[in-house]
């Protein structure tokens, strides 16, 4: 069965100008940390009440148009038991699942990694299809150092990001591929530079080989960033014109739609830099977010945890949301983060 229309359909109905995606597929390991932060305990039905509320914040579709699932919550529903893949797509949200297994050493490189998860997947995406979910993510990874990322490491994980974006079209599912350049490290943003290059050069030379249509797939990139301890790490307009220069040497214009990951980054960073990278303009594809963290901080400290909280949490979360759909637009500015900011 070709899913050609129904692929670039989703991936319209996510790259609306002004929205992102909100990644809400933090792994039971990963929320817990954030959870102990708070001195919440992580229960399934925290858990449940945590993304809840991230999902019934009103207004929160006028700024999300996507929202990626981790496997517990794609099958949790709210407390009117209304699944939330359901509950999303009535507000016009598009739901969509985190499908790869994480990081394992690849062999014979000095410690690098490879993303695994890719046995068994046409069935696990069949089951998540018929829950809901329209779109998927798989995260590849690569260290800077003076001696990485290797070839290795760049063409096995360009490799098997291609192999899943394939899987996933052949199933009538989006794909977002992320390959991600990490921020840890004293590189500067001259060596992330010619890392993301030919980091992206090898993905999208993958994706050429494996038949992966570019309409129907959405490219989920770090940002070209100096490494968060750098001496001289570089200023938010130099790392918004890097990041640029990068991506329109490397991805073809008919990738409808590049959602940053903030990573690492902190809430503000990351709003910044997206703004003044559609505030230059002249881009041939739609430029936005798919933040996790940088959108979920301030919503987490404010909720705390506690039921009382809700609305607290809710507002906050909403604030993010808000000024990352205008920096999508380029019309947000730093003086916006004092203000007090409505849905």
């Amino acid at each position: 069965m070709n899913f050609e229309a129904d692929l670039i359909q989703t991936c319209k109905e996510i790259a609306q100008k002004g929205k992102g995606i909100l990644a809400a597929d933090e792994s039971t390991n990963t929320i817990g940390k954030r959870f102990d932060a708070i001195n919440t305990e992580s229960t399934e039905a925290n858990r449940q009440a945590y993304r809840q509320m991230l999902f019934t914040a009103p207004g929160m579709e006028n700024h999300i148009s996507g929202v990626i699932l981790f496997e517990e919550t794609l099958f949790q529903k709210t407390d009117d038991d209304v699944p939330f893949p359901k509950l999303l797509a009535s507000k016009g949200v598009v739901p969509g699942i985190k499908i790869d297994k994480g990081l394992v050493d690849l062999a014979l490189t000095d410690e690098e990694k490879i993303t695994q998860g890719l046995d068994g997947l046409p069935e696990r995406l069949a089951e998540y299809k018929k829950a809901g979910a329209r779109f998927a993510k798989w995260r590849a990874v690569y260290n800077i150092t003076d001696a990485k990322p290797s070839s290795a490491a760049i063409e096995s994980n360009a490799e098997c990001l291609a192999r899943y974006a394939a899987i996933c079209q052949e199933q009538g599912i989006v794909p977002i591929v992320e390959p991600e350049v990490l921020i840890n490290g004293e590189h500067s943003i001259e060596v992330c530079e010619e890392v993301t290059d030919f980091v992206l050069a090898a993905v999208f030379n993958q994706l050429g080989i494996h038949n992966v249509l570019l309409e129907g797939m959405i490219l989920k990139p770090s940002m070209t960033i100096s490494g968060d301890t750098c001496t001289d790490r570089a200023p938010a307009q130099e790392v918004a014109t890097a990041t640029v220069r990068t991506l329109k040497r490397t991805v073809p214009a008919a990738v409808p739609t590049i959602n940053f990951l903030s990573g690492g980054q902190t809430s503000e960073e990351s709003t910044l830099h997206l703004d003044l990278m559609n505030k230059a303009g002249n881009l041939p594809w739609n430029v936005s977010f798919s933040y996790g963290r940088a959108l979920q901080a301030d919503a987490l400290k404010a909720w705390g945890g506690k039921p009382e909280n809700l609305k607290a949490g809710q507002a906050a979360f909403m604030k993010r949301a808000k000024l990352n759909g205008l920096a999508a637009k380029g019309e947000y500015s730093e003086a916006m983060e004092k203000e007090t900011v409505t849905a």
